[in-house]
C-alpha cells in the first residue's frame, strides 16, 4: 500500500516565486549529483531493520508468486479505450486520497481542482546512513532514468540536482525514519504533526509516501516531499519510486478501476503502464490548466483522451 497526501501551504514557500525566476538559467548547468559514500562509511543495518528486510521480500515473494508487480505496462488482458482513460484520469486527477481532519489523516475521495507543476523540477535523493552502497546505486539509477521519463511524457522540466532542489526524495532505513522528524521539519516549514507521524511512525502496510505543497490559495505545486522505505527489496522499492514520483506530478488519487495502472494500490504493476503514460501526457496537454474544476476540465478531457486513445478495444 502506497500513499501520497497534499498539504496545508508552507512558511517556506514564501521564495517560490524568486526560486522559480532563476529555473530558466538551472537547465544549462552541469548536473550536480551528491558522491555515493564509499563501502566504509555506511553504517551496518540494525536488528531491526534486518527483520523489516525479511519480512518485505516475503510480502515481495507474495505478491510475485501471485501474478502481481507486473512490469509489461499492460497487454491484450487489458485493453482499455478513450472513455476508460478519461474516466480513470478524471479519478485519479480531481481527486485526493487522503485528507487532514482534526490532525488525523482520513481515507476517502474528495474532489479536488487540477493541481500540476509549472516550474521545473529539481530532485535530490537522501539516503540515510545505513542503506548499502548497492542499493544506493541501483536506486539513483532507477531515478534518474525514470525522471528523464516522466520529464519527456510531460514536456516538464525534472533532473536531478542538488542545486536549491524543490522535490526531496528520502530512502530511509526504519530507525532513521523514526528519528526523521527534525530533517522533515527542515525540508519542509510548517509540516503538519500528522504529516510527521505517516514517517516517523509509518505503517507497515505503507510502502512509501509522497507529500505535495503549493502556496496558499494555488494549484500549482512549489515543491514536494518523498519518503521510500529503504528496507525494501528491489521490485518493491521500484514500485515506490514509480508510482510517488508519478503522483507527485498531480496524479493524487488511486481508483480500484483504473487498469492497467499503478494508480489502484493493488499492486498488480508495478511500474508505469502505457495508460499510465497517457494520463501524465493529459496532465500536462496545454489545453488543460492549473486551478480547472472537474465539470470545467470533462470536456477537454474527453477530446484529449479520444486524440490519445482513439479506439484501443
Amino acid at each position: 500500500m502506497l500513499s501520497r497526501l497534499r498539504l496545508a501551504p508552507l512558511a517556506a514557500l514564501a521564495t517560490a516565486a524568486a526560486l522559480a525566476a532563476c529555473d530558466t538559467a538551472t537547465l544549462t548547468r552541469p548536473v550536480a549529483l551528491p558522491p555515493v559514500p564509499a563501502a566504509a562509511a555506511i553504517a551496518p543495518p540494525s536488528e531491526a531493520t534486518r527483520a523489516a528486510r525479511a519480512y518485505y521480500e516475503r510480502v515481495e515473494a507474495r505478491y510475485l508468486e501471485q501474478g502481481q508487480m507486473r512490469t509489461d505496462g499492460g497487454g491484450t488482458d487489458t485493453p482499455f479505450d478513450a472513455r476508460d482513460l478519461a474516466r480513470n484520469f478524471e479519478n485519479i486527477a480531481f481527486y485526493e486520497e487522503y485528507s487532514e481532519t482534526s490532525g488525523t489523516y482520513v481515507s476517502g475521495p474528495r474532489e479536488i481542482a487540477l493541481h500540476r507543476w509549472v516550474a521545473p523540477v529539481r530532485m535530490d535523493i537522501r539516503f540515510g546512513a545505513t542503506i548499502p552502497l548497492a542499493d544506493r546505486e541501483s536506486d539513483y539509477a532507477e531515478i534518474a532514468g525514470f525522471a528523464g521519463r516522466l520529464s519527456r511524457l510531460t514536456g516538464l522540466p525534472i533532473r536531478l540536482s542538488d542545486w536549491r532542489p524543490n522535490h526531496t526524495v528520502l530512502i530511509l532505513n526504519p530507525e532513521e525514519r523514526a528519528a526523521a522528524a527534525p530533517l522533515l521539519r527542515t525540508l519542509a516549514p510548517g509540516i503538519s504533526e500528522a504529516a510527521l507521524r505517516s514517517v516517523t511512525a509509518m505503517d507497515p502496510e505503507t510502502y512509501c509516501t509522497v507529500f505535495t505543497f503549493a502556496a496558499d490559495g494555488s494549484s500549482t505545486y512549489s515543491s514536494a516531499l518523498t519518503v521510500i522505505r529503504g528496507e525494501l527489496p528491489f521490485r518493491m522499492r521500484q514500485l515506490c519510486i514509480h508510482e510517488e514520483l508519478a503522483q507527485s506530478l498531480g496524479l493524487g488519487n488511486d481508483d480500484p478501476r483504473a487498469r492497467p495502472s499503478i494508480f489502484n494500490d493493488n499492486e498488480e504493476f508495478a511500474l508505469l503502464t502505457t495508460q499510465d503514460e497517457l494520463m501524465l501526457k493529459m496532465l500536462y496537454d496545454p489545453r488543460l490548466r492549473p486551478g480547472m474544476t472537474l465539470a470545467e476540465a470533462r470536456p477537454i478531457v474527453e477530446v484529449i483522451a479520444a486524440e490519445l486513445a482513439g479506439d484501443r478495444r
